[in-house]
């Protein structure tokens, strides 16, 4: 009974903890450089001085990220680049600390700073990356921003910066609040040469809508046998308080 009660109670909480998360995936389904969040549930022991071997507990083992690549958008517009493959852009946050995302869809703020579309500046080899104005913007494969005047002498390209491209283990990646991914630590990442990237294009979401939604269907189902089981066990209870009033 014990195991019954303490085993459907926590694992229905859990549930609801899985329905949130695959609520927010599908939410963020056309959210660019998004990347869906998993989670896997298993059950343990109570531990206690009282020792009760037959309570259980059902816990959130797990919550990681699919890092998988998403599909390729073609946009033709100059500021926005994907990243091909493994890899991160890296931005910096309000506190002088850095973060990482896959979401190439750069802005000029009104100084000329390369920006994210929440207006965070990315992070180039040597800080922030400014664009010249009356410029024409190209971001090479290996991450170089190359500006082309349109104005004057227009055949002269000139290298303004670098974007720093950096591929820590996944393992050592945790996502904030704010989507961005982080290291455990707290550190910066070290740039990696290796990252490629695209011009004029995006990477979508890997949210896998279809499977997502099963997940949900499976999760509701979940819940409710969950319930149920409590419910059998609150009948259990009263039937054999019944027997052993009348004996």
């Amino acid at each position: 009974m014990d195991r019954l009660i303490y085993t459907a109670m926590t694992g229905a909480k859990h549930t609801l903890g899985q329905q949130a998360a695959v609520s927010h995936n599908l939410a963020n389904a056309t959210t660019t450089g998004f990347r869906a969040e998993m989670h896997r549930l298993r059950a343990v022991e109570v531990q206690s001085e009282a020792r009760l071997p037959t309570r259980a507990f059902v816990v959130d083992a797990s919550a990681y990220s699919d890092y998988s690549q998403g599909p390729l958008q073609e946009t033709g517009r100059s500021l926005d680049a994907a990243v091909r493959g493994p890899g991160w852009f890296a931005v910096q946050l309000p506190d002088g600390s850095e973060a990482y995302t896959r979401n190439g869809n750069f802005q000029m703020s009104a100084n000329g700073v390369l920006e994210t579309a929440s207006g965070l500046p990315v992070q180039g080899d040597g800080g922030p990356i400014t664009i010249p104005p009356d410029n024409e913007v190209l971001i090479g494969a290996d991450g170089s921003i190359s500006t082309l005047p349109t104005t004057g002498a227009q055949n002269i390209v000139n290298v303004v910066g670098q974007l720093k491209l950096v591929n820590p283990p996944e393992a050592d990646l945790i996502r904030g609040e704010d989507g961005l991914f982080r290291l455990r630590n707290g550190g910066a990442a070290q740039a990696d040469e290796g990252v490629r990237v695209i011009g004029g294009h995006l990477e979508g979401s890997n949210v896998n809508v279809v499977d997502q939604m099963v997940n949900m269907i499976s999760l509701a189902r979940q819940f409710e046998m969950q319930t149920r089981m409590l419910t059998t066990a609150e009948q259990d209870d009263r039937t054999a308080t019944r027997l052993l009033a009348s004996s």
